[in-house]
Parts: structure tokens; C-alpha cells; sequence
């Protein structure tokens, strides 16, 4: 069970002004652009243009991960990390009647999907859908029907399947939830894809701090955008091989569980506003870790912390386990509401992320040994 650093509960972010202006409105650009997993490319593209001005070079691996890279001929490599894709689903069968069907991309939630609206990436470019469901009046109570896989359908206004196909749409299509992003009470940022693109985004502003405070980091720096986590880590379990880093540093979110519902004695008791969360676990490298939390108790920036017992289900394990092992470390922000159109992060939990992984690249030491005994 996770434990929140109750030592640091009243301590205040050290610089509340860290996402400026043109910052955030980078961040509604990427957040309100589709970003599927598989289909990634757009919104790799807006953060690649946004990034490129604070670094020196850059990869693209063939299914569209990015590495940005600073101070590339060090030989001593450290990454940081979140991924960039988001849940969605395919379109698996269209009925002669015109109504499509739906198998999940990722860990789709098919409870919240009747009456959302839908954009179905077809042949032809976007169209608009709605995923329908059967008015109160026409269900009976005693034998309520629950949404499924198996009666959830797509409606795009359309007579037959025909029809249909002339918009473009056929089996294989992915679709999106067309949510944007928006503030709640000016404290907390929500919208779809927050998991984990506000970790891309936090991962940019780190670099861009890096650049403004004109910081000389004695490594090779890797800012890694990874793809198709949502299917198995698998964009990291990729470029995890190219670059073969020394250290890695993966951000990802984890759950808010104050929120009403949810038993903090099985799910850990993590809270939005109370900072990231740092996490111990088998994956974890101790060492790593431990410079993490030292630099937050240092910097006074609020942490809790999380434990989980086999893995930790981020791409955090892709990189643990390559290439011989990795020394790697998971740092996560609470999200209330995972894998539903109303993702929920704190503002302030932002900003602290952004700073405890630039405060800690700059504790980290190249010549320290990472190995637990020799």
C-alpha cells in the first residue's frame, strides 16, 4: 500500500510560475490533438516542434518514437520518459444497417462510451459519430442492460453500411473520444489523454528549464516520447534498444484515490495536490530512487509514495529489464478518473513533477556507481 510523505504536506510548490503562456498553450495543442496509440504521428510531430529549440538532435524510430537529445557525445546516457498515446478504439464490423461496432485500442473503458461523441479517423479524413444507447423510457429497471462490448455501436447518421463506406469509414479504423482540455475551479487541468501526455509535456518543460537556465549536464540526455504504451510498453520496449541508456527515468500517471468509490487500504492512499508520487517496487532501482527522494525532501518539493508489488505496469519496466538492466526510477502525477474523457490532474502536482525531474538531473552523477555491490 502506498504512504503519502506526510512531512511534506504543507509545503508549497518552489516556483508556481513554471508553465508560462506560451507553454500552456502548447500543452492545449497537444493535449486536444488525436494521438491513438498506433497512430501517434500528429501529435509526435507537435511535440517534436515544440522541443527542437531546446535541444541539439533528435531520433525517430520506425513506429514513431521520438528521442530528444542533449549533449550527445557524452558516453555516460541518461533518458527521460513518458509515452504519447492515448486509448481508442477500431472499428471492428458495420451492420447493413449502418451501425458500427467496436473493439477497445488499448484499455478503453466501454461503461463510459453511450452518449459520447466520437471522431472516426476514415480514409477520407474525420467524421463525426456518437456511440448511442436506448432512451430510460424503452429499459426496464429489474432488467437494466450494462454497456459492453457487445451492445455499444456507433452512430454516424447513416442508413446502410453502404452509406457508411462512402464516408470512408471501413473495419480498421480507429477512433477517438473528441473531448478537449479544460481548468476546473483554475486548480486543476482535465480533459482525455491526460495519461500520459501531461507526462510529455512536463518532460519538455523540463528541458525547456534545462536550456533558460543555461544548465551544462555532464551526460547525454535522452527526452523520450515513446509510443503504443496502452498495448504493453511496447514503443519503449523499442527504443529502449537504440539508445541503451544508463539510467531512466519514466514518468507516467497513477491514481487519485480520495475521490469517492475508491478503498485507499487496496489502492494506496495518493491525493491530487499532495505532489508526484514516487514509487518503490521490484523494477525500482534503489539507489536511483533514493537521489529522487532525497532531492525532493532537499528542494522542499511535496511527494508521496507508492509501493507496488511485482511491477508497476509503465513503461518503467520496458526499461528496467533491457539490455542487461537498466538503473530506472518511476515518478508519477495523480490523476482522478483514468481512462475516461475527464482525466484530472493538479496543477500544482504539475509543476512539482516538472521540477523534481530537473532538480534531480542535475544531482545526478556520472562517475557514481549504480551497482548495489561489487
Amino acid at each position: 500500500m502506498g504512504k503519502k510523505n506526510h512531512e511534506n504536506e504543507n509545503m508549497k510548490t518552489q516556483n508556481p510560475k513554471i508553465i508560462n503562456e506560451t507553454s500552456e498553450k502548447f500543452l492545449n495543442s497537444y493535449l486536444n490533438n488525436y494521438s491513438p496509440t498506433g497512430y501517434e504521428v500528429e501529435g509526435q510531430k507537435k511535440w517534436l516542434e515544440y522541443i527542437k529549440p531546446n535541444i541539439d538532435d533528435y531520433i525517430v524510430d520506425a513506429y514513431g518514437s521520438v528521442a530528444a537529445i542533449i549533449n550527445p557525445n557524452a558516453d555516460f546516457k541518461v533518458v527521460i520518459e513518458a509515452h504519447a498515446d492515448e486509448i481508442s478504439w477500431f472499428v471492428s464490423y458495420i451492420s447493413k444497417d449502418g451501425f458500427i461496432s467496436v473493439i477497445r485500442n488499448g484499455g478503453s473503458d466501454h461503461m463510459i462510451a453511450p452518449s459520447m461523441r466520437v471522431a472516426i479517423h476514415g480514409r477520407n479524413g474525420l467524421v463525426d459519430g456518437i456511440f448511442g444507447w436506448p432512451a430510460i423510457h424503452l429499459r426496464k429497471a429489474a432488467s437494466e442492460e450494462k454497456p459492453s462490448l457487445t451492445n455499444i455501436a456507433i452512430d454516424v447518421g447513416c442508413s446502410s453500411k453502404d452509406e457508411v463506406l462512402e464516408l470512408g469509414i471501413h473495419v480498421g479504423c480507429v477512433v477517438t473520444f473528441k473531448d478537449q482540455l479544460m481548468t476546473l475551479n483554475d486548480k486543476y487541468y482535465v480533459g482525455r489523454a491526460l495519461d500520459n501526455r501531461i507526462g510529455g509535456f512536463a518532460i519538455a518543460e523540463v528541458v525547456r528549464l534545462l536550456k533558460e537556465n543555461e544548465v551544462e549536464l555532464p551526460f547525454s540526455l535522452y527526452v523520450v516520447n515513446a509510443v503504443q504504451e496502452e498495448v504493453g510498453l511496447r514503443g519503449a520496449q523499442m527504443i529502449v534498444q537504440t539508445i541503451k541508456p544508463d539510467l531512466a527515468i519514466v514518468t507516467d500517471v497513477c491514481h487519485d484515490t480520495n475521490t469517492p468509490g475508491i478503498q485507499v487500504k487496496e489502492n494506496g492512499d495518493f491525493k491530487c495536490g499532495d505532489g508526484p508520487v514516487i514509487t518503490y517496487g521490484p523494477a525500482i532501482h534503489h539507489i536511483l530512487r533514493d537521489i529522487i527522494i532525497q532531492v525532493a525532501e532537499v528542494e522542499d518539493i511535496p511527494h508521496q509514495l507508492d509501493a507496488v508489488s511485482r511491477v508497476t505496469g509503465t513503461d518503467a519496466d520496458a526499461f528496467a529489464y533491457a539490455n542487461g538492466g537498466i538503473p530506472s526510477a518511476l515518478i508519477s502525477i495523480p490523476l482522478r478518473y483514468m481512462h475516461t474523457t475527464v482525466e484530472t490532474c493538479s496543477k500544482q502536482d504539475l509543476e512539482n513533477l516538472i521540477m523534481l525531474i530537473y532538480e534531480t538531473l542535475k544531482a545526478i552523477d556520472p562517475n557514481k556507481s549504480f551497482k548495489y555491490f561489487s
